[in-house]
Parts: structure tokens; C-alpha cells; sequence
């Protein structure tokens, strides 16, 4: 699979409707250059979340905290946090500073540095299930705390980068997890290419 390495630039992230910027990183490629070793791997699954009116979102009605305060950032720097206190979840702040909209990266296909992504996960072949879930994915490509904050916009060790791959149907459905937050958790804000095998469910 061959892309484009044209990163993206502020314009795409600080887009106000998070709901559209997480169906347009669909397709979408991860450059990431994590102690040493780069690996590009394209986006397949993701998760809008809104800082206002939306109860699933860490930063509902102005939640400040040491955890929540990247989210509060410009759109395109990266909001990592341990979830369990096991998985690193990879999400990228949207809008502008202080709206702490964000979209979660669920799901990702490899397309470059296979093998270092293999090790990671210590696994010795290739299959959707190695990189299907936000937390899989973020093991694979070597994100952790150490990245949260980091502006995707300028930096060289993580960026996303644009591709000419083209989305032909993407599903909508309701994000994965979220019981708590009542109603909300029926907004079909999940996304996924159709067709991939690399998501983390249908």
C-alpha cells in the first residue's frame, strides 16, 4: 500500500464539528518515529467525543483536571491517557483551544515497519486482531504517556499524515464502552471503513 506523506496540518484539526473530523481521519495515515523506529499504519476506526453536551466525554460540563487539561489544548495535539491503568489510548484534540473536543483512534491496518509492530505486540504474524482496539494499537506503534500533549502539527516522533486512499462507505454506530453516560451513549459516533477487517467489531 503506498501513501502520501503529507502531514496535516492545523486547518484539518481545528475543524469545529468533531463528528466530521473523525469520519475525515478515516483513511488517514499514523507516521510514527518512536525511539528510533518509524512505522505508518492507516486509520480504520474511530470515536468522536465533545468537551460540551456529551456525558461519555472526560471534559463534560468544563471537567478541568491535571488528565482533562490537554484536552483544553488547540486542535491537533495528542491526548494520551492510561485507561485501567493498562492501555494507553491514543485520541487527537479537535476544535479550538479550550472546547476540549477530541476523536479516539480505535482501530488501525499496518502499512510500514510491520515487523517492529509485530515485536511490540510479540506476535510473529500479521492478523486484524493484533491492531483492532485503542489500546493494541497504541502498543503496537510505541505510544504512551510520554507523547500526550505533543503537537501532531510540528512534531517529527508522531504526526498524521494525508493519504490517497480512498474511503468508499463508512459505517456509523454507537462508541464502545460508554454505558455510564446515559442517552449519550446511543450518539452513533463510532466510525469504521466498510469493508476493513481491521477493526476492533462490526
Amino acid at each position: 500500500m503506498k501513501v502520501t506523506k503529507k502531514r496535516l496540518g492545523r486547518t484539518f484539526f481545528q475543524n469545529p464539528d468533531v463528528v466530521h473530523v473523525a469520519k475525515s481521519l478515516l483513511g488517514k495515515v499514523i507516521c510514527a518515529n518512536i525511539e528510533g523506529n518509524y512505522c505508518e499504519a492507516m486509520i480504520t476506526e474511530t470515536e468522536a467525543y465533545a468537551g460540551k453536551n456529551d456525558k461519555a466525554c472526560h471534559a463534560h460540563l468544563g471537567r478541568f483536571t491535571k488528565r482533562t487539561a490537554t484536552m483544553y489544548e488547540k486542535g491537533g495535539v495528542a491526548y494520551i491517557y492510561l485507561c485501567y491503568g493498562i492501555h494507553h489510548l491514543f485520541n487527537i484534540v479537535t476544535n479550538t483551544k479550550g472546547n476540549a473536543d477530541a476523536v479516539l483512534i480505535r482501530a488501525i491496518e499496518p502499512i510500514l515497519g510491520e515487523e517492529i509492530m509485530l515485536q511490540r505486540r510479540n506476535v510473529n504474524k500479521i492478523k486484524p486482531n493484533i491492531f483492532s482496539g485503542p489500546g493494541k494499537l497504541t502498543k503496537a506503534l510505541g505510544i504512551d504517556k510520554s507523547q500526550n500533549a505533543l503537537d501532531l502539527v510540528n512534531s517529527e516522533d508522531l504526526y498524521i499524515a494525508d493519504s490517497n486512499i480512498f474511503v468508499d462507505t463508512i459505517v456509523s454506530t454507537t462508541r464502545i464502552g460508554i454505558d455510564y453516560a446515559e442517552e449519550d451513549a446511543l450518539l452513533p459516533w463510532r466510525f469504521y471503513i466498510s469493508g476493513n477487517k481491521f477493526i476492533s467489531q462490526p
